[in-house]
């Protein structure tokens, strides 16, 4: 183990090195950039032996993946915003047809107007696309992640596309100090990819052809339950993980002092680095209020949210992007989730770092004090609260 100086971006490109991934192939796009910087230099100077394919377009790019993932290669990409919405076609290419890919992505606002800052409006525009999802909140998780999300995603029952998500900026381009497991170590939890229905030269086979009404839902139905595996086997593939190298990051949705709680906020990537501080500056004041991590948003982790909603009264959920005409996504979604139980909650969504607006420990502090005094249900607007009511961190 040897410890590092990275930003989230070289945290993936490090990942990816380890993961001896064979074909890369991706499109430069603000602030994804520096990762497939990195890993241009890395095969250049040979430390990373794999073809790195430049391309004309993020669209081309996934194509290049799903190409090379389709002949048994263990692939990487990455992208941003607009390179991922221009990627959408693909990306349902990639899953029917059980490309194991792993994808880097930025998440940065989408236009109009033009802005770079962080936003969860490009990923969670493609939630039924059928990628796993991770949201990562440090840069050790970024790297962590990448070296589970291959793991995961190349399990025979599984072999579905992820996506690792950082926010722009607050990972991307921060730096902090991460251990970097040993090659050895990594070769242990993630041998070369066992290719499972790839196309062979030499052997007449088909992939992603045309086929009709009669079985079309029949490979639908093997989607569905390669999404449901992905959630059961996501605990063996971290549990095997913190063996290897001593570090866990509490599975699908981990908790934190929620024991005993009278409101617990969910939230997502940074923004629960923040809420944690906030949580244990309430606890010290009498409060009984915790923090939920959705570290994976696709399979969404309905049975776990279940069961943290049977021992709490009130839930906050903050969301980086809103479904127009509905309400911030990941709160529809746990409304749903929660909503065959008998005692529900109160659920209220939260609207926080929209386009890259910081989501300060008063943003925090204002929707734990807003939730244990509200009897609504209705989503607020966070970056939009009036003067004086302690949005100045």
């Amino acid at each position: 183990m040897t410890r590092e100086v990275l930003s989230g971006n070289y945290a993936q490109s490090y990942a990816v090195r380890l993961a001896r991934v064979q074909v890369v192939s991706a499109y430069p796009i603000t602030p994804q950039t520096s990762i497939v910087e990195k890993l241009a230099e890395l095969v250049d100077t040979g430390k990373l032996p794999a073809q790195f394919v430049s391309v004309e377009s993020e669209h081309s790019a996934l194509q290049v993946v799903v190409s090379a993932a389709a002949l048994g290669a263990r692939t990487y990409t990455a992208t941003s915003s607009q390179g991922l919405l221009l990627m959408h076609e693909l990306l349902h290419w990639a899953s029917g047809m059980r490309a194991p890919i792993v994808m880097g992505v930025v998440n940065r606002a989408v236009a109009p107007p033009w802005n770079i800052g962080a936003d969860h409006t490009d990923t969670i525009a493609q939630r039924d696309t059928g990628w796993i999802q991770y949201y990562p909140e440090s840069n050790q998780e970024v790297l962590d992640t990448v070296l589970q999300a291959y793991r995961l995603a190349e399990l025979p029952e599984v072999r579905l596309p992820a996506m690792v998500n950082e926010d722009a900026f607050y990972l991307s381009h921060t730096v902090e100090p991460v251990d970097v497991p040993e090659p050895e170590t990594v070769d242990r939890f993630l041998p070369p990819r066992e290719a499972h229905a790839v196309l062979r030269p030499g052997v007449a086979s088909r992939l992603g052809s045309f086929v009709g009404p009669d079985h079309y839902v029949e490979f639908r139905h093997e989607l569905a339950r390669a999404t449901a595996q992905a959630l059961r086997r996501l605990p063996e593939v971290e549990e095997e993980y913190r063996r290897l190298t001593g570090r866990a990051h509490g599975g699908a949705l981990p908790t934190y002092r929620t024991e005993g709680a009278d409101a617990v906020l969910l939230a997502m990537g940074t923004t629960c680095t923040t809420a944690r501080t906030v949580v244990d500056e309430l606890r010290a004041q009498g409060k009984k209020v915790g923090l939920a991590k959705l570290r994976l948003f696709r399979p969404f982790p309905e049975d776990e949210l279940r069961r943290l909603a049977s021992s709490v009264d009130r839930i906050g959920v903050v969301d980086r992007s809103w479904t127009f005409g509905s309400s911030g996504p990941v709160a529809g979604e746990v409304r749903a989730a929660v909503y065959p139980t008998d005692d529900r909650p109160l659920i209220t969504g939260f609207l926080s770092g929209i386009g890259g607006r910081d989501v300060t420990p008063g943003h925090v502090r204002h929707m734990f004090l807003d939730l244990l005094g509200s009897s609504g249900t209705e989503t607020r607007w966070e970056d939009l609260a009036p003067e004086g009511v302690g949005v100045d961190g």
